[in-house]
Formats: C-alpha cells, sequence, structure tokens
C-alpha cells in the first residue's frame, strides 16, 4: 500500500515547484517533505526526483507517476466525500490587480490543499473592495495590493508597477493614452499621480472592468497601462526613452481569519502560491518538468 500523505507531498512538489514551497502548503517543514518523497521512491522501487545541488528534476519515472498520483488522490478524497461529513465552506477574495489572469495556478493548487468537499465561493474586485469585504466578514482570506505602507496582513512579496504597452507600437504623441480600472483603483490613482508630477498631460483610452480587459485592450493597440508583473504577463515595458515616470512597487498582501483546518490549509496554499509566483520568471508557473530546490 502507498502511504498516501507522501503521495500528496510529492504531487504538491511537482506543483509548487519545490520542496519548501509544498512544505508551506501542506503545514510542515522542507525536510519531511524530502523523507517522505525518499520513502515513496523506495516503496515504489524507482527515483521520482533527480536531485542535483541546485535544481530538481522529475525523473522520466516521476513524470509518469504525476498523472496516477493525482488520480490516486482524487479517489482517496471523493470515498471521503460522506454527506454528513462536509468541511465548512471557504469565501476568498481576490484582487484583480494582485494576480490577475495568473489566479488560476493559485485555485488549481488551493483545491489539492483543501479538505475534500469544502465548498468554495470566490470574489474577485478591487483592492479597496476587496478589502471591505473582508472587513466586514463576509469573507475570511483575501490577497490584496497594496499601494501605502500600513503593517497589516501578511506580506507575501513586492510586485513592481511598470508601463506596459502593445507588443508594436511606437512613442505616443500628444497626451498619453491611458488604459486603467476605474475609481477607487490604487494602481490607477497611484499612475495618475505620477503622470501629473512629471508634468504628462493624458487621456483615458479604456477603463476596464478586469486585469483580463486592460491586457486585452493593451494588446489591440489602445493605450498603455500602469500594471505589475503578475498581471502585465509577457506585454513588453515601456522603453525608458519614452520619458515615462517610474512606479512605486506594490506589496501583495494576505489577510485571513483562519479558525478551521479548511481556512488554515487554504491560508497556508495561497501563501506558498503567491509567493513562488512573485519569485518565478513565468507570471503563471504550472508543473514543472524542472524543480527549484529552494
Amino acid at each position: 500500500m502507498l502511504d498516501l500523505e507522501s503521495v500528496r507531498l510529492f504531487v504538491l512538489t511537482a506543483e509548487y515547484g519545490n520542496l519548501t514551497r509544498a512544505a508551506e502548503a501542506a503545514g510542515t517543514v522542507q525536510p519531511v517533505v524530502s523523507q517522505r518523497i525518499k520513502s515513496l521512491e523506495k516503496r515504489l522501487g524507482r527515483q521520482l526526483l533527480d536531485r542535483s545541488p541546485r535544481h530538481l528534476h522529475l525523473t522520466e519515472a516521476g513524470a509518469a507517476f504525476l498523472g496516477p498520483a493525482r488520480q490516486l488522490l482524487a479517489a482517496h478524497d471523493e470515498a471521503l466525500r460522506l454527506e454528513d461529513d462536509r468541511p465548512p465552506a471557504l469565501s476568498l477574495g481576490i484582487s484583480d490587480h494582485a494576480l490577475g489572469t495568473a489566479f488560476d495556478a493559485v485555485l488549481h493548487r488551493l483545491q489539492i490543499a483543501l479538505p475534500p468537499r469544502t465548498p468554495l465561493a470566490l470574489r474577485i474586485g478591487q483592492s479597496a473592495d476587496i478589502r471591505a469585504l473582508f472587513d466586514k466578514g463576509s469573507i475570511d482570506i483575501a490577497i490584496v495590493r497594496r499601494e501605502g505602507q500600513a503593517n497589516e496582513g501578511e506580506v507575501l512579496g513586492e510586485d513592481p508597477l511598470v508601463w506596459r504597452v502593445p507588443p508594436v507600437w511606437s512613442a505616443p504623441q500628444g497626451p498619453v493614452p491611458v488604459v486603467w480600472l476605474p475609481p477607487p483603483c490604487g494602481v490607477s490613482a497611484v499612475a495618475a499621480k505620477a503622470l501629473d508630477r512629471a508634468g504628462l498631460p493624458f487621456r483615458e483610452a479604456f477603463v476596464g472592468g478586469s486585469c483580463l480587459a486592460l491586457v486585452t485592450a493593451v494588446r489591440a493597440g489602445l493605450g498603455i497601462a500602469p500594471l505589475g508583473r503578475l498581471v502585465g504577463g509577457d506585454l513588453p515595458e515601456a522603453p525608458a526613452a519614452w520619458g515615462l515616470p517610474a512606479l512605486p512597487s506594490s506589496q501583495i498582501v494576505m489577510l485571513a481569519r483562519t479558525p478551521g483546518p479548511s481556512q488554515a490549509a487554504a491560508a497556508r496554499a495561497l501563501v506558498a502560491s503567491v509567493r513562488d509566483m512573485l519569485k518565478s520568471p513565468s507570471a503563471a508557473p504550472g508543473p514543472r518538468s524542472a524543480l527549484s530546490r529552494a
């Protein structure tokens, strides 16, 4: 018989890309994850991870085992889905400007970490709105972008704002055509203030309802947008020669109430996921064949 917790830790390692993040998501420490995976390898009689001084790689056997491992965990979780043993619901709010189009990777990892059958309610919106919902007690966990220097919440990392431009474009003539969210968006306010201080006139070329709409508008050539790395994705940055003002870095912050195991598991998974994404060269990491050791 396979040890299911060891299987789950192996899947988390593949999902998060390294042992440390997998340990954070599971609520344990890196040596425990490493030892459990070694025990799993011994039980299977094959090496799942190729361990080098700087990186971990899924071996051919590890890549082949990953799919069946997911199916095994899914079957186990399904077997636990008793009508009279339903976990409490989890409500989550994510700022569009915090994770943007990359939040699907976070949700995928979150589903693995949560107890089986946990009902999940998700809200996406502006940071101010998500923060207000958390303050009212309407959501358990909030991931927001913070432009100021407040001390509340757990800082998950920094995400610098930059001007994102269409893939093929030249420097704009006349007022700068901007693409952003409507008030009370903190990012739009910071960008407008920076343009005013630099003495650059601007016009609203597009006011969207989501960061996905902003990215689409920029790709279509409507204007430029102040976006973080996680949201901007592969959109190019404005060249320095254009003379656009530098934008400040923002903090991605988690606010959480964790009275039960579902909330605690979700908080651990979110911390590990967002920190991993902020450090990853890719804005939307998923399962990787090459895994970083740290």
